[in-house]
């Protein structure tokens, strides 16, 4: 299907001149229709990268091009024009997939603007479903979790899967670090061979270098005989480094020789021995920041921050908090043979507000705990652990409402206004987001989607932000 910059639909032939006249700067060539019949034969064959729609036309409205552009999948961004414009109209157009809504008149600095934001939006929808096209819909060999940060996570993984160039990965405690060097190990062609793994901050720094390289019989107090290291025993496979900034200077010296060449001496041996290695590690500390402070080598860090990939906070990954939740209950329910089957609504809900700072590993641990120490076939709250009741940080589930502010809401740019009875009154922030985001909601007739569009925050924050004051949508 052919492909055009933008296609303006407008049935005053001087306004369709004067609109044309100002999109010229922008370089874009500019189609012009005039009737609805002439748009929809034309959408049948050409795909516009962005149309610019007036809703009054003499064959038909622009709520009914909109209900075309939805039913045949057209992927474009609508901007619509008209001189009639209300919030209803405003929301209705959104609602039916228009971009924005532009009033007339209006000056050339306004549709240039908003041409070339609406542009922008397209070719990142673009990119995103091309992206979202080469990930996993769910998790990745060990992983859990289809959100967007996971997602780009999986997306450097499969990119860095074909090549042995050295990986860092950073992130905190619990984030799933090693299930990350697991993943990246399993999808490359080194899949078949060892993956080993050496927690440089577990070990004591005397013996540290003798668990990577191994040692010579007689080599120290207590080598009582030959042993291989990590070193050759991965030979051919994966080496992962975890805590890899807790490395004592000295000892990553001798690292980066081992990097660099391939080669090393096993501790008290006298031989270089060679081998064929990808070098992964991992550090919940900021590699550069330990480089400026002078605990890590920064030719190292060179040598080893070649593909760098971040693994975001649990915090970060709202919607694959129930899904984590649920698979860790499956597998210990298994483990253990008990009967759980789901959760509990109030834990879920519990589940979604906490901050999790121990990330993965703490969600993990809790419902082990749980399936361990109860029974039944239901999660329910008496069955939390006291600390995740304690350390909770969610809002009151039924706050009281407010009886000194009477709120109004104004459509500016997609900018609401919530104004209270008098400006000096000081009120709770949560409240003022929750009149907020209720007074939107109502004015886009129950719409959530398009009430995070107007104050520009996502649908995910509204819900979660709901379901913490205990309102239900």
């Amino acid at each position: 299907m052919k492909s055009v910059d933008i296609l303006l639909i407008e049935d005053s032939f001087s306004l369709a001149l004067t609109y044309m006249e100002y999109l010229k700067p922008t370089g874009h060539e500019v189609y012009h229709c005039s009737s609805g019949a002439e748009v929809l034969s034309m959408l049948k064959n050409v795909t516009p990268s962005l149309i610019l729609l007036d809703l009054k036309l003499p064959d038909m409205s622009g709520m009914e091009i909109l209900d075309f552009i939805n039913e045949n999948n057209i992927s474009t961004n609508v901007i619509v024009i008209t001189a009639h414009g209300s919030i209803e109209v405003a929301v209705e157009a959104m609602q039916k997939g228009a971009f924005d809504f532009i009033l007339k008149p209006f000056n050339a600095g306004r549709l240039t603007t908003t041409v070339r934001n609406a542009l922008d939006n397209n070719e990142l929808k673009k990119i995103v479903e091309k992206f979202e096209e080469t990930v996993p819909k769910s998790g990745l060999n060990h992983f859990v979790g289809s959100s967007y940060p996971m997602k780009a996570v999986y997306q450097i993984i499969k990119s860095a899967s074909t090549s042995d160039a050295s990986v860092f990965i950073t992130g905190e405690s619990g984030s799933g670090k090693e299930i990350c060097a697991e993943a990246l190990h399993s999808q490359s062609k080194r899949r078949n061979k060892p993956f080993v793994a050496i927690n440089c901050g577990s070990i004591p720094r005397e013996l540290l270098e003798s668990e990577i390289f191994g040692h010579k019989k007689g080599a120290f107090t207590g080598a009582i005989s030959n042993r291989d290291g990590a070193a050759l025993s991965a030979d051919g496979g994966t080496l992962f480094l975890d805590e890899i900034c807790e490395l004592d200077i000295d000892l990553q010296i001798k690292l980066l020789r081992f990097i660099q060449t391939k080669t090393f001496r096993k501790v008290g041996g006298d031989k270089d021995i060679t081998v064929d290695i990808r070098f992964v590690c991992a550090s919940n500390k900021d590699p550069h920041e330990q480089v400026n402070l002078g605990k890590f080598r920064e030719d190292l860090y060179y040598r080893l921050f070649v593909i760098p990939i971040h693994m975001p906070p649990l915090k970060d990954r709202e919607e694959d908090i129930i899904e984590l939740a649920e698979h860790f209950l499956n597998k210990y329910t298994l483990q253990e043979q008990k009967r759980f089957n789901q959760f509990d609504e109030s834990v879920l809900k519990l589940f979604s507000d906490y901050s999790w700072p121990g990330n993965v590993r703490e969600l993990q641990n809790i419902i082990q705990q749980i399936v361990v120490l109860s029974d039944g076939e239901v999660v329910t709250m008496n069955m939390l652990p006291e600390i995740l009741m304690t350390n909770n940080k969610a809002l009151p589930s039924r706050p009281a409402k407010s009886n000194f502010m009477r709120n109004s809401i104004s459509s500016n740019n997609n900018a609401v206004t919530v104004q209270g009875q008098n400006n000096d009154e000081i009120m709770p922030l949560w409240v003022v987001e929750k009149d907020a985001m209720e007074k939107t909601i109502k004015q886009c007739d129950g719409n959530v989607v398009k009430a995070a569009a107007f104050l520009e925050v996502s649908p995910s924050t509204i819900y979660r932000k709901m379901r913490g004051w205990g309102v239900e949508l």
